[in-house]
């Protein structure tokens, strides 16, 4: 016998609904508290329940509230599938008119939904991937917060040294912040000293040049940029905010890097696909057992072109529909514009679409689903990248 336990996901409580495969109600629905006794009620019920059959558990992917019920089940020796809720919202409608909603009566449906899915569980490396996945996206938003306070910089550079930046090709380097962290304004800038540039050389690997370092110091001599204490106030604390987020940054993927080579991954061996981007790909994805074709990791991720047929009318198929993973989306996107450089196969798909008219951004689009198809191939063989292999 097979048991199906359906539990709708919330903050304090969590809402359980159990029935056998012939649709007998085993438990009706009930709750249990988000704290370790309520998990205990839990565990002593599906325990009851695995002496007498088999146990399938479902519910939906509502943010961060049932990490700790999933790590909990996976402590205790049991699987789980998860689902998206717009799927099963798109059930409930099929099953009633009524616009009724209560956590019982979701529980309930997640139940009856799980019912008529295949059954794909979670594989027990939840909390490694759990913990990669948190750290990618932390590491995208320290990145954005990083971007945010480098453009606050050049604000106020325009202002106390507007001729800073081109000298340097308008790339704050790890030589320009240095200069920056020590020096600041250009009153200072202009007492720098051979001293100093060696001080920098023996700091950085690949500093700038001493003859462009003399540059810049001529320079300060001369701006036209004016300086006050607001304005150096506001540029050094901006400036150490940068380089903070920076060094977490470096921290966080370390982190990062040291997680994703414990796992059995090879997204990192396909060309042009670095290992910090293969680690954002696989904790998006996570359980590749979840995917039966490479076409559900597209619509998971968004990258599906939206289509509408009906009846005698064909419309043309539409933009991306851009439903699922935002991170994944991006990961997918990014590594497309390295994927068809470093792979002559995808680099003719690339341009053909480009030939048949489309702007760059869609031929990347079709480039983004030749790389899921490609890593859906080797997670699925557990082989490494073979270009010969690229289709």
């Amino acid at each position: 016998m097979t048991f199906y336990v359906g539990i709708d996901i919330a903050k304090f409580k969590h809402d359980c609904f159990i029935a056998d495969d012939q649709g007998c109600v085993i438990r009706d629905s009930f709750s249990f508290q988000n704290d370790k006794a309520g998990f205990i009620s839990l565990l002593s019920i599906l325990k009851d329940l695995k002496l007498q059959g088999k146990i399938k558990i479902g519910f939906e992917s509502t943010g961060h509230y049932h990490f700790n019920l999933k790590l909990f089940l996976e402590t205790n020796g049991f699987d789980y599938v998860e689902f998206n809720p717009l799927l099963v919202h798109k059930f409930v409608r099929t099953q009633t008119l009524r616009r009724t909603k209560t956590d019982k009566k979701d529980s309930f449906m997640i139940a009856k939904y799980l019912m008529t899915v295949d059954y794909k569980p979670y594989t027990n490396t939840f909390y490694h991937i759990s913990n990669l996945k948190s750290l990618c996206r932390l590491r995208e938003t320290l990145i954005t917060d990083r971007t945010r306070f480098l453009n606050q910089i050049t604000s106020y550079l325009d202002q106390i040294f507007p001729e800073f930046k081109p000298l340097l090709n308008n790339n704050l380097n790890k030589s320009a912040l240095y200069i920056l962290n020590h020096f600041m304004i250009p009153k200072k800038i202009s007492r720098m000293t051979l001293e100093d540039y060696n001080k920098m050389k023996n700091k950085l690997k690949n500093p700038i040049s001493y003859q462009k370092f003399s540059q810049i110091k001529d320079v300060s001599l001369k701006t036209v940029g004016h300086s006050s204490d607001a304005l150096e106030y506001a540029l050094k604390t901006s400036l150490n905010t940068y380089l903070f987020l920076a060094k977490q940054i470096e921290t966080v993927e370390e982190k990062i890097v040291k997680i994703y080579q414990s796992l059995d991954y090879h997204i990192h061996t396909i060309r042009g696909v670095g290992i910090l981007t293969a680690a954002g790909i696989a904790s998006e994805i996570g359980n590749f057992n979840r995917f039966s074709t490479p076409s559900q990791i597209q619509a998971f991720a968004g990258l599906d072109p939206s289509k509408d047929d009906s009846g005698i009318t064909i419309n043309k198929i539409g933009k991306m529909v851009k439903h699922g993973s935002s991170y994944l989306r991006k990961y997918l996107m990014n590594s497309a514009e390295t994927f068809y450089v470093y792979n002559p196969i995808i680099s003719n798909f690339y341009w053909k679409k480009r030939n048949e008219g489309k702007h760059h951004r869609v031929a990347l689009s079709h480039v983004a689903r030749k790389l899921v198809n490609t890593i859906f191939s080797l997670e699925n063989h557990h082989m490494d990248f073979n270009p010969n292999f690229v289709k």
